[in-house]
């Protein structure tokens, strides 16, 4: 898949049908959207094309207004959004940088700017609730109406529903937030998970654990996802039964904390972003005690087991985390015995 960040590229395609929106998780129905493009694309002899937005929209907002509190729970990273876009086999993707500029434009500079201009589109797949251009001025009719005029078809998606639940990004927010993961995975039709490089942290799982008498004690891998001046609010939080794929030919079980960290300084060096911190409960031999860093795992997260708790001390904090990691050998034991 061909990625491009922006319109002014020689390499983006001269026509394409083309399906816009955040794709945030890019879940089922959203799915469900790209295997219609893809069938379109093909009888136009056309490549696919998905146009989305960073930041989100309704970030850039928050933003503006000064409360970041209104800026959604984000499902994916970009680099996820890509990554399974990628695997739904579309062809380009195209970010465009959310910002003033865009914000300002009319659903009429939108179509001629962006999608006859910059994208050559001679197909437009859009949701039964799709609205663009400032103040969402444009909707499904507008588009139609000037898809006529300027000699591109249009098509509107009604929702995708799983046992009577409409699929949605909303949807799939309020199951992790509720920690409901099998919920979260029929929705997305896969199970949650977030990838990223593994940076270096505090190390102070390795002194944590040493009173629990492991071997390099609670070693983590941990991937953080914002900088100090952009905080980046994930869906899920608290800790979790996770299977980590990235570092070897099999995925690894392990526990993970995916949050803030309250028992700790807010001021260390993880500054109060998100972060995922992950254990491996049997880490590889071969693998060597400094072998993580730098590489891109994906973390998937199969259950959970509690939220984030404020531990009153390290030695408390330990207790907790030597607890959370029997609760995790218990979950992958009785999953085995599933199977």
């Amino acid at each position: 898949m061909n990625v491009f960040r922006g319109l002014n590229h020689p390499g983006i395609a001269p026509a394409c049908a083309v399906t816009i929106g955040n794709f945030d998780g890019v879940h089922r129905g959203h799915q469900a959207m790209i295997a219609l493009l893809r069938s379109e694309a093909a009888h136009r002899g056309v490549p696919s094309c998905v146009m989305s937005f960073e930041p989100h929209p309704r970030d850039y907002f928050a933003a503006l207004a000064g409360k970041p509190e209104l800026a959604p729970a984000r499902i994916a990273t970009l680099r996820d959004k890509l990554t399974e876009l990628a695997q739904c086999g579309v062809d380009q993707a195209v970010i465009l940088p959310f910002n003033a500029q865009l914000a300002s434009l009319s659903p009429q500079a939108f179509i001629d700017e962006v999608l006859v201009k910059g994208l050559g589109a001679k197909y437009v797949l859009v949701g039964d609730d799709f609205r663009f251009g400032a103040k969402r001025a444009g909707d499904y009719a507008t588009l139609d109406a000037q898809g006529q005029l300027k000699g591109f078809d249009v098509a509107r998606m009604q929702s995708y529903e799983v046992h009577g639940l409409r699929v949605s990004s909303s949807a799939v927010r309020e199951a992790l937030a509720q920690g409901r993961m099998s919920d979260a995975a029929k929705l997305l039709g896969r199970p949650y998970s977030i990838s990223g490089h593994v940076v270096h942290g505090r190390k102070l799982g390795r002194e944590l654990g040493k009173d629990a008498h492991l071997p390099g004690g609670f070693r983590t891998l941990n991937l953080r996802f914002s900088s100090k001046s952009h905080a980046w609010k994930c869906a899920a939080s608290g800790i979790f039964c996770v299977r980590v794929h990235g570092l070897g030919d099999k995925p690894l079980d392990g526990v993970a904390n995916l949050g803030i960290r309250p028992s700790l300084d807010a001021n260390d060096v993880n500054g109060g972003r998100v972060l995922l911190e992950t254990h491996i409960l049997d880490w590889p031999a071969s693998l060597g005690q400094e072998h993580g860093y730098g590489k891109i795992i994906r973390v998937e997260l199969l259950h959970k087991l509690h939220d984030e708790l404020k531990y009153d001390g390290l030695n408390a904090l330990t207790e907790g985390i030597a607890r959370d990691v029997v609760a995790a050998r218990e979950y992958f034991a009785q999953s085995s015995t599933r199977i």
